[in-house]
């Protein structure tokens, strides 16, 4: 039975990396449109009209471009990534930034490789290494601090447990949507998965119908532009290069999104974060960092937390779908330019 490893890492193309690159300016944005669309929409309400414009985008090029529906074993992937990347995540990171800045949200989010450790250590049993726990202690800290910079207030400690939420469902929507690109395309896996969080946030549909008609264009607008680029664009190349690059290296990436965020919102909003709240952020990154060490008792040498968690819960996922007997058709391996 021929079958691409999934915990193979797949070799770094130009492509792929301005695929990476370009994804990470789109999600900064996203957090600074958030930010603002907010004044108009309620979370639920705002995760759903994102998604379904990102579905309904994705879903017409898949029609185009007619790839059809993915593979069977695929869905348990699609599935993961739709309800905890595109349902969860949306839902969180809107309320959080209800009640915290943009950039510190950025920063929060930064957290999610070590949401992945805490999975591969209790789930997959993989153990807690000392690097681990410091990294903990040290972004956990972090994340304390920026919700103490804003007075200590409910309304700011809300905030930062709410991105941080938002950060573990982004945790294990990413890691559950690496296996199904084994299996399906990146447009495939994308479009789909938009389309399994947009049925999961279906509750929020009165809300919407309810905030679209009393919202401003320029928020109406904000809507569109969440839709069509940070999501429907910018998760079809995130699942592009991560079908072409070691999950590792492309998480790496994600690092550079609170620092182009910051330097969004402070013109476009004018928010600048508080001394003690950018430390705490940074603190957040500087766990992750800690984290990434080498612990060569517990992964492999030069691995970070998401390759060494990434191969254990495909294989989790492998178990519980059938395999394959053939390779699936490369034809989708193209450029999403193309």
């Amino acid at each position: 039975m021929a079958q691409r490893d999934a915990a193979a890492p797949a070799a770094m193309t130009p492509a792929a990396t301005a695929a990476a690159l370009f994804t990470m300016v789109l999600w900064a944005s996203a957090f600074v449109a958030i930010r603002q669309v907010g004044e108009s929409f309620r979370p639920g309400s705002l995760a759903l009209g994102r998604l379904l414009i990102g579905a309904v985008v994705l879903l017409a090029v898949v029609v185009i471009r007619r790839e059809g529906l993915p593979p069977r074993p695929a869905w348990p992937g699609i599935a993961g990534m739709g309800v905890f990347w595109f349902g969860l995540y949306m839902v969180a990171l809107n309320w959080g930034e209800k009640h915290t800045d943009a950039g510190i949200a950025a920063l929060l989010i930064g957290t999610g490789p070590l949401f992945v450790a805490l999975l591969a250590g209790v789930y997959l049993r993989e153990g807690f290494p000392r690097p681990l726990l410091a990294g903990i202690a040290v972004a956990f800290t972090g994340a304390a601090l920026a919700g103490f910079a804003g007075g200590g207030s409910g309304t700011a400690i809300t905030g930062v447990l709410l991105c941080l939420a938002a950060a573990a469902g982004h945790a294990v929507g990413a890691t559950l949507q690496k296996p199904a690109l084994t299996h399906a395309s990146p447009l495939q896996v994308t479009a789909y998965a938009a389309a399994v969080g947009a049925v999961a946030c279906l509750p929020f549909s009165e809300q919407l119908a309810h905030d679209l008609t009393h919202a401003s264009v320029t928020n109406i607008a904000g809507v569109l532009y969440l839709g069509l680029l940070p999501t429907a664009l910018a998760f079809w190349t995130w699942s592009y290069a991560l079908a072409h690059m070691p999950a590792g290296r492309l998480a790496a990436t994600t690092y550079i999104v609170p620092t182009l965020t910051v330097l969004m919102a402070w013109p476009l909003l004018g928010e600048i974060p508080t001394i003690p709240a950018l430390l705490g952020g940074i603190l957040c990154l500087a766990g992750v960092a800690i984290a990434n060490r080498k612990s060569p008792h517990h992964r492999p040498a030069g691995h970070t937390v998401e390759e060494a968690a990434a191969p254990r819960a495909q294989e989790i996922v492998r178990q519980a779908t059938p395999i394959p007997s053939e390779r699936p058709t490369e034809s989708w391996r193209k450029t999403p330019s193309e």
